[in-house]
């Protein structure tokens, strides 16, 4: 199927381009951002998260300057580790963009006392496959240490399937598990099984986030019979941050995210380092989440390789 590239405007969002196959579109916001603000099939459920209310704040102070960053929604790049002010720079312009032959090149200004230079770059291919290139260039004067880090923040009411580690490493652990200080071991949207752990987007007592080295290098989320499915590179000789994990999930009352980091790397000026994910997209799709060995043989069905 042919792929078209053309600007629309899109809910509340204003200027956006639209990429779609003709069953699948993705949607990215060029007056703000940017944001992959929309992935679906068309017509139907997005199955990312929209703050069109612009509900989901975060107050920043630089430079003698008080802005405001805005959640938004969607899929954004952000650096690692997290930290404020750093990772809150507001991103509330508009953008430059390009269209290429399958998709589009999103570039915003240059932040300015961060001195970083973010770049998102997406396309699709005739199956609805998306691949998003995420770059970030140093633009100061000394180096940085960062890590790429993408973050998908999906809608209400769906599970996340994240894979165990499943390596033989004898008498040596094969797991790193990273937890936040306000997220609960008990707490009830979490399953912790022998091939997956399942979190699930509900009210809670607290926020919960988890981080893992996931060797396998997807992850995915389960919402109204859809099933979005990313996928990254995990590089297991590589430094990681937050005692070295490359995948991470949090969610909280609103939403939920999925977020994928490439290696913690010394960026010197002039500098660009990358990370990659594809998504792909299924629908009418029943996993058995109370049954962890029917949902593995499930799983299959829709995992590459």
């Amino acid at each position: 199927m042919a792929i078209t590239v053309k600007t629309i405007t899109y809910g509340g969002w204003g200027n956006c381009v639209e990429i779609s196959n003709g069953i699948v579109d993705v949607v990215a916001t060029v007056d703000l951002g940017p944001r992959v603000i929309r992935y679906g099939f068309k017509g139907q459920a997005n199955l990312f998260k929209e703050d069109t209310e612009r509900a989901i704040t975060n107050p920043v102070q630089y430079e003698g300057v008080e802005d405001t960053w805005f959640i938004y929604g969607g899929h954004r790049l952000w650096t690692s580790p997290e930290a404020h002010p750093r990772s809150y720079y507001p991103d509330n312009e508009p953008v430059a963009w390009r269209a290429t032959e399958t998709g589009v090149v999103l570039t915003p200004s240059a932040e300015k006392w961060n001195h970083l230079q973010k770049e998102m770059e997406i396309s699709m291919d005739d199956s609805g496959e998306v691949t998003v290139h995420h770059r970030i260039a140093n633009t100061g004067a000394w180096t940085v240490e960062l890590a790429p880090w993408a973050l998908s923040v999906m809608a209400k009411g769906g599970t996340a399937v994240i894979p165990q580690v499943k390596r033989e490493t004898g008498l040596l652990g094969n797991r790193i598990l990273a937890l936040w200080p306000y997220s609960r071991m008990n707490d009830p949207r979490v399953t912790w099984g022998e091939d997956y752990i399942l979190l699930r987007q509900a009210d809670g007592p607290t926020p919960f986030k988890i981080g893992t080295n996931n060797e396998n290098g997807w992850a995915a989320y389960y919402n109204e019979g859809n099933l979005f499915v990313k996928y990254y590179k995990h590089q297991p000789e590589a430094a990681y941050p937050d005692f070295g994990v490359s995948f991470e999930a949090y969610v909280n009352d609103h939403f939920l995210e999925l977020e994928s980091l490439g290696p913690l790397v010394q960026l010197a000026p002039g500098q660009t380092t990358a990370h990659t994910e594809t998504w792909n997209l299924f629908r009418t799709v029943e996993l058995p989440l109370q049954e962890e060995s029917q949902l593995s043989r499930e799983m299959k069905h829709f995992l590459k390789g």
